[in-house]
């Protein structure tokens, strides 16, 4: 499958490498705005043509796939003009940056006959998707409060700093914790229906509309209940989730250096139904897991779209997707209102 990529920054560097070196895929084209970025494209990716306006790469008509890793605010813009240029598109995180822009990108999708998948790669991992899989299988009864949470480092700014800049990310619960609001809604199976939201957060001193830190609790209507932080006020990068079922339970972590580490430390941990609990001394059975990672998950999500794509289906739908804005949207309401805050996914 030829294969487009727009945006060229660190992370569409890293989707470039992992395309070619995925059987079956082509990196044909790459567009990026940056002088700079163009010229290290070239030197590296010699058979793709670099292009400055993404639209050009949209027009060329032996590209079958487009893969768009742009700041958020673009995201949905572009997704629309790939669609309607007859490609399918993998598209970052998050999908828009508004509902409206989201219902867009719905309508775009049908009108178009194509397919669009998001970007949420966790999905895809061998520890937070083994999360779903045990869920599934019945191994902790029926799930009734999941928690995720990010200890981190400062953001990196992006090019030109649009990671700092709120008319370009949109905000920073949209750039990453909405990864933290996909997997609580698919581990709790909530699909639809209402919930309530609440939240606190600590502004960011150079950008007030950004938080820092931004803590938030969610009670759906089902009863079920989620808890997810995030603070980018931290060292290194750790990440965990937790699950509390009718049954049994499962904490699983994942700690690195930085979000790219290489060698990062993990476990998974889980107390099924009936197991011979015996406190202090046998409390969990240990999954090992072979590895886990974003630049893993980033290679698998690029090759099972690929598949995916060939048979006329997606990974994550823009519908999914658009829920975990919705709730990130509420989490920055209900902290700026000071608040609980309603809504209906």
């Amino acid at each position: 499958m030829r294969i487009g990529l727009i945006g060229y920054g660190a992370w569409g560097q890293q989707h470039a490498a992992a395309i070619e070196r995925l059987p079956g895929l082509e990196l044909a084209a790459i567009a990026t705005p940056s002088e700079g970025s163009r010229s290290m494209a070239s030197a590296r990716h010699g058979q793709a043509r670099v292009l400055a306006d993404y639209r050009d790469l949209l027009s060329l008509p032996d590209i079958e796939m487009v893969d768009i890793v742009a700041p958020n605010t673009l995201h949905a813009q572009m997704a629309e003009a790939a669609l309607a240029a007859g490609k399918h598109v993998l598209l970052e995180k998050p999908i828009g940056i508004s509902a409206a822009e989201c219902d867009r990108l719905i309508a775009a999708e049908v009108t178009s006959g194509k397919r669009l998948s998001a970007g949420h790669e966790l999905r895809l991992s061998s520890q937070w998707g083994l999360v779903q899989s045990e869920i599934a299988a019945g191994r902790i009864g029926e799930p009734r409060h999941v928690s995720v949470g990010l200890f981190r480092n400062a953001y990196r700014p992006g090019a030109s700093g649009w990671r700092t800049d709120p008319a370009r990310v949109g905000s920073w619960s949209l750039e990453e914790t909405v990864h933290f609001f996909d997997l609580a809604l698919w581990y709790l199976g909530e699909l639809s229906g209402s919930a309530m939201v609440q939240a606190v957060g600590t502004p960011n001193e150079n950008s007030p509309e950004l938080y820092e830190t931004l803590c938030t609790q969610i009670r759906f209507d089902s009863g079920r209940t989620a808890a997810i932080n995030h603070t980018t006020g931290g060292f290194g990068h750790t990440q965990w989730a937790e699950v509390i079922g009718s049954e049994g339970s499962i904490r699983t972590e994942w700690n690195g250096r930085m979000d790219r580490d290489e060698a990062p430390n993990f476990q998974f941990r889980i107390r099924p139904k009936n197991f011979p609990f015996e406190r202090g001394v046998n409390e969990f059975e240990e999954i090992v897991i072979a590895s886990s990672g974003e630049l893993v998950e980033l290679e698998r999500q690029l090759a099972l779209t690929a598949e995916a794509f060939r048979e006329s289906r997606t990974l994550v739908s823009a519908k999914e997707a658009r829920k975990s804005v919705i709730l990130c949207l509420a989490a920055e309401e209900a902290v700026t209102m000071q608040q609980p805050v309603s809504v209906t996914l």
